[in-house]
């Protein structure tokens, strides 16, 4: 795992790589490279930024340069080993043990049909001294950020976005449609960026730069078309898949741990792992007593603490206290984007603890949810085809008895009133509408009040790309319609988005053992009946954790990943958040509208509403906002 960086036709591209490569320090800080060639009457650059996992001699280091090939790459490959045992078969010889290398000989003996045949997390640039070419690619899923930016004939790129509005001297402008994206969705969807020159390659795809200025694209790997075919496709031993993937994933030179919330993919996915490293560590969050029983969270920590005992864990227990609430404006740097999700924060702080620990290397049960219909929303969705059943004037009564009830009172918070308000929002409404709702922040009438009037059509713009996202499929299986909306947009957009820059942040690399191709192809053929059967969410793959873990940690409550936001915003926050809402630069510029703030923050406080999660992403777009248009680190800025 490590940054890339690079420059082809660019003027100034070395100083600019060097630039680039420096911002990306805390991705690598075990070793920095660079590679410089002549492309006509430009250059191409090279930088590298490396966190040694696999092969950790100088055989590894990259930029890495052998018989007329550069190669720049972040990532690991899970199938290295069988790859290389093929190319040595074929007469490759081979300097090291890094999997860089085995992705370099397999470009030079397949070129892009190599890409498909990666089975793993990457982004990479390579360039063949011969023809003067250049590509970039990335990971069928869309594991790993590759960020472009093109100016002429000239293209720079990085594996972060601030990388790109360094070297650009901050010129680069904020592009509206993403924040509206941002607030509708609390993270800015893979398809947008957050400036209007930059852009991010998509997932499963490759860009060529040639020396004449032409630049072609391509794509290797459709998660459309891949779930249209599983779904033609027998099941498979669930089970044995997941532990194929669990195992591949524990491929490193150094320790690994594992996330541990105590949830069912977490737990699962640490079980696997302790069968082939025993002893193995996990790290896992904790929270304030009086911020959880304010959420009336559920107690993780007490599932965490029997699934380690019962696997020979060694855990590590980490507690958020609200001094972490200082992390905002440097969390807001590191995330690239405004993304609105607290549990951003508890992966840095994890990462953090293993990192000093001495750990590089983590597991994630990232995905699970949805690519199995774990998420409430999806239960939630279904339950409302069988609500609109019930005669409309019972379902008046409903409403109008929930909308009376608080959300919260003085001393805690009412979750299932804040279900039942959320699931009535949206259930009565067709079917990619309410999915839709049941999970942005906003209807389109409640994001039109909240900003600048003159961006009317770019909402109408934001929600219609959902609608041909979600409806861009072939299947005819409601829950698997949804399950793949969900890993084209959600999981790129927010849950890998915020892993990848969080824990690289803390210098460490995190793996996502269910964003895994064959996992992925595993999970479409499964019918939407055999991931939520009766009120179980993913039921399926809860039979196949049931092989190892113990019932009640397989069917218990769902957890949550998250934070006691309710709490921090009723408490810790609110000076923050009256200052924002009254002279925050989003008021001052026009583009969100103070008034609409003030009722969200009343409301809230009254207890009537629950705003606490789109107030707080209204910080963290604040926070981001500040430092995309004042060009300073947000941590150097005070808050008042």
């Amino acid at each position: 795992m490590c940054g890339i960086a690079g420059t082809y036709r660019w003027p100034d591209g070395k100083l600019v790589t060097d630039r680039l490569t420096e911002v990306l320090a805390h991705r690598g800080p075990d070793g920095a490279g660079r590679y410089g060639h002549p492309v006509g009457d430009g250059e191409v650059q090279l930088g590298h930024r490396r966190l040694a996992i696999i092969d950790l001699s100088d055989t590894g280091a990259q930029p890495m340069a052998k018989d007329g090939l550069v190669l720049t790459y972040n990532g690991e490959l899970y199938n290295a080993p069988q790859l290389r045992t093929e190319l040595e078969s074929a007469g490759v010889r081979f300097r090291g043990t890094s999997d860089t290398e085995v992705v370099l000989e397999a470009w030079r003996r397949w070129g892009t049909d190599c890409l498909p045949r990666l089975r793993g997390m990457f982004a990479l640039g390579i360039f063949d001294e011969r023809t003067g070419e250049l590509v970039l690619a990335r990971d069928q899923l869309g594991i790993k950020p590759l960020f472009l930016l093109r100016r002429g004939e000239g293209l720079v790129f990085a594996s972060e976005l601030k990388a790109l509005a360094a070297v650009t001297g901050q010129t680069l402008e904020v592009d509206p449609a993403a924040l509206v994206a941002s607030l509708l969705y609390y993270w800015v969807p893979d398809s947008r960026c957050a400036y209007r020159e930059a852009e991010k390659l998509p997932p499963g795809s490759w860009l060529r730069c040639r020396p004449d200025g032409r630049v072609e694209r391509g794509r290797y790997w459709n998660l459309r078309d891949v779930a249209a075919e599983a779904r033609h496709s027998a099941p498979p031993d669930l089970a044995a898949v997941v532990e194929e993937s669990t195992r591949q994933h524990l491929l490193a030179d150094v320790p690994v741990a594992t996330f541990l919330s105590g949830g069912l993919d977490s737990s699962y996915l640490t079980a696997l792992a302790a069968r082939h490293r025993p002893g193995i560590s996990a790290y896992t969050i904790g929270f304030r007593a009086e911020d959880a029983k304010f959420e009336a969270m559920p107690d993780d920590l007490k599932y965490a603490r029997q699934v380690a005992a019962r696997f020979g864990v060694d855990l590590h227990e980490i507690e958020i206290a609200p001094n972490v609430l200082d992390l905002l404006p440097e969390m807001t740097y590191h995330l690239d984007e405004p993304i609105g999700d607290p549990a951003a924060i508890n992966t840095y702080l994890i990462c953090t603890a293993a990192r000093e620990a001495g750990v590089k290397v983590l597991l994630s049960g990232m995905g699970a949810d949805e690519l199995f219909a774990g998420y409430r929303k999806h239960l939630a969705n279904l339950i409302a085809l069988r609500y609109q059943r019930v005669p409309r004037p019972l379902r008046r009564g409903v409403h109008a008895a929930v909308d009376r009830l608080p959300v919260a009172g003085a001393r805690r918070g009412y979750r299932s009133v804040r279900f039942a308000k959320r699931f009535l929002s949206f259930a009565e409404l067709p079917e990619e509408t309410a999915f839709r709702r049941s999970y942005t922040m906003y209807d389109q009438e409640e994001l039109l009040a909240l900003i600048d009037p003159d961006l009317a059509a770019t909402v109408d713009d934001v929600i219609g790309e959902h609608t041909e996202v979600y409806e861009d499929n072939e299947l005819d299986d409601f829950v698997n319609r949804m399950c793949l909306g969900d890993a084209r947009m959600l999981l790129p957009g927010l849950n890998l988005a915020y892993t990848d820059r969080s824990s690289m942040a803390a210098s460490t690399e995190v793996r996502v053992p269910y964003v895994d191709v064959e996992v992925v192809k595993a999970a479409f053929a499964f019918p939407g009946e055999r991931k939520i059967a009766g009120r179980q969410g993913k039921a399926v793959l809860k039979e196949a954790a049931a092989t190892v873990l113990p019932r009640e940690i397989v069917y218990r409550p769902k957890g949550l990943f998250s934070a006691p936001l309710r709490a921090w915003m009723s408490r810790d926050l609110a000076p923050l958040v009256r200052e924002v809402i009254n002279d925050g630069e989003l008021v001052r510029s026009g583009f969100l509208r103070r008034d609409a703030l003030r009722r969200m923050v009343a409301e809230d406080a009254a207890g009537q509403r629950d705003f606490s999660k789109h107030l707080w992403h209204v910080l963290t777009l604040e926070y981001w906002y500040r430092g995309a248009t004042s060009g300073s680190h947000p941590s150097t800025r005070s808050t008042a």
